[in-house]
């Protein structure tokens, strides 16, 4: 579903990344742990297609970030980890805008926001702006909108940032069910307990290089993964 191959982006002199290479599978939700600034924005935002990238390969579905980007695009879906929504518009004029732009038919569209908006408790706030909403209500709607086109791949920023405890359970379900379906997920994540019960195979950077990859069971062994994760950052 995902292959990042000798990823390398370079901010003048420093490696943000250096030489990652990750292979996610169908079904696999995979998290990807490190401290600030260990690189892992930079590599969710050039699987994104948003940040160029200096050296290496990434392929989404078989096909290349950089040769096929609108190709790649249409089937996933990237929340940032501050979501930047548009302000002005209403909840539901945004999920509308999103839908357009990856074409789901006005007869699928409805059903899905109507679900979505239920599940996460916000349907009576659809009508108001966007800019009236607290960020954990934001975050709400970045989920929604990425779950609109049914993307095979999902990435997300610390996507729990700001979601009160039931939503979060919300979208732990939601992220499994998607995987069980043959869906991917690749996510970045400082809440460790969390990682640790949800993720199918984890990965730690540090400094931008990749220092551990693997199945939970591989890369915590006997520990917990916060024990890992604070021996390997020594």
């Amino acid at each position: 579903m995902l292959e990042i191959n000798g990823l390398t982006k370079i901010y003048g002199t420093t490696r943000a990344v250096d030489d990652l290479t990750l292979h996610i599978q169908p079904g696999e939700i995979y998290g990807f742990i490190g401290h600030n600034g260990a690189g892992k924005t930079t590599t969710l935002k050039s699987v994104a297609g948003i940040l160029p990238f200096d050296e290496g390969q990434i392929l989404i579905n078989g096909r290349s970030i950089r040769e096929q980007p609108l190709e790649c695009k249409r089937d996933m879906a990237y929340i940032p980890d501050n979501p930047d929504l548009y302000e002005f518009m209403t909840g539901i004029r945004f999920l509308n805008f999103v839908a357009d732009i990856y074409r789901v038919p006005a007869e699928i569209r409805t059903g899905r926001i109507g679900e979505l908006a239920d599940v996460f408790e916000i349907r009576e706030n659809l009508a108001q702006p966007i800019g009236s909403y607290s960020h954990g209500m934001k975050q709400k709607l970045a989920v929604i909108s990425a779950w609109l086109h049914d993307p095979k791949l999902i990435l997300m920023d610390e996507p729990f940032v700001g979601l009160d405890p039931k939503a979060s359970h919300t979208l732990k379900q939601m992220m499994r069910e998607m995987c069980d379906k043959g869906g991917a997920i690749f996510f970045s994540t400082h809440v460790l307990e969390v990682a640790e019960k949800l993720c199918d195979k984890v990965a730690i950077i540090r400094s931008g290089k990749l220092i551990r990859a693997g199945t939970m069971e591989e890369v915590k062994g006997d520990e917990s993964l916060e024990a890992v994760f604070l021996e390997l950052e020594e």
